[in-house]
């Protein structure tokens, strides 16, 4: 009787290329990505954030329809002539920071925190996983939805304003637009996905971290009203106020007053009223734009402390049972 062999002859080894893997950090950010666009909270504050966009076509369709019975034929609208039309994109930006709040927390707040309770950190960091593509690839994961989410209705609404409203200065007002709205739109996703790790890196609960950069936010909020509400005391905002021009850029310290200000900077703008032509010609509301010596090194400065903050902080913890 003869004996059948143990071992599976059908089993062949490899014997293909060895390569060492590569973009270990991109494995990290698509699985962070592929988690946030799970959630239903992340497609309904997206949409939300773009609702200032939405109230300026309305307010641009009826100006359209409202003027032409009584606008002159082969005039143009008067309405559309005064517009400034890079403010209506920093009033846009400004009035979403909020809602990239929310996004944030969303997205990052538990990023770290949630794998250091779960003790996953041991696994990440196995060979051939390092500590930076974990790092590259947990801030990724975070940079690149929110920086989509600020991107699409910006560019959205400049190629509708671009096709609509040439014939009024869109494009001659400022050729050079498009680039500072592409810098603009990766302010949020730069700067909270730089500041969510360093917070989410301290505790072992995302809800803690959550609560901990919330009240950041809404500490500086309250600090920045507290300047606005000096500068307007002293008189009209804008050039004329009386206040000292350190109030002026302590209205800027906040997490959504730096990335206001950088925008500013970017747009080469002080900003002007919430709704076009709201305010008689000649009356600004708005507080001039912040220096751009002090201020840009500062909003990177305070993002590398916060990835520093989380780099020292992300370390693999084994258990022994």
């Amino acid at each position: 009787m003869a004996s059948s062999p143990i071992a599976d002859l059908t089993y062949r080894n490899y014997d293909g290329p060895l390569d060492p893997p590569v973009n270990r950090w991109w494995a990290i950010a698509k699985m962070s990505m592929r988690l946030s666009t799970k959630k239903k909270g992340f497609w309904v504050w997206a949409s939300l954030s773009t609702f200032w966009y939405l109230i300026l076509l309305a307010v641009f369709y009826f100006a359209e329809t409202t003027a032409t019975a009584t606008t002159a034929l082969g005039q143009g609208n008067p309405f559309f002539k005064n517009i400034v039309w890079k403010d209506q994109f920093l009033n846009a930006f400004s009035v979403s920071q909020l809602f990239m709040l929310i996004l944030a927390l969303l997205l990052g707040a538990g990023t770290i925190a949630n794998d250091n309770r779960a003790n996953a950190l041991l696994v990440y960091l196995s060979k051939p996983c390092s500590k930076l593509d974990y790092v590259i690839g947990k801030w990724l994961g975070i940079f690149v939805p929110l920086t989509l989410v600020a991107a699409v209705p910006t560019l959205l609404f400049y190629v509708y304003c671009l096709l609509s409203y040439r014939s009024y200065g869109f494009l001659t007002q400022d050729p050079w637009l498009i680039l500072r709205l592409l810098g603009m739109v990766m302010l949020p996703g730069f700067f909270h996905a730089s500041a969510t790790l360093g917070v989410s890196s301290l505790f072992q609960q995302g809800r803690l971290a959550g609560a901990t950069y919330s009240a950041l936010y809404f500490f500086g909020l309250f600090f920045t009203k507290a300047m606005q509400t000096v500068i307007f005391v002293n008189g009209p905002m804008g050039g004329e106020s009386t206040a000292p021009p350190i109030v002026k850029s302590l209205y800027y310290c906040s997490i959504d007053g730096i990335q206001i200000g950088l925008a500013k900077i970017f747009l080469h703008t002080d900003g002007s009223q919430l709704f076009p032509g709201s305010m008689p010609v000649g009356v600004r509301f708005a507080i001039e734009a912040p220096s751009a010596v002090v201020f840009v090194p500062a909003f990177f400065g305070i993002c590398g402390v916060f990835m520093l903050l989380a780099w020292s902080r992300i370390r693999a913890v084994e258990v022994v049972g």
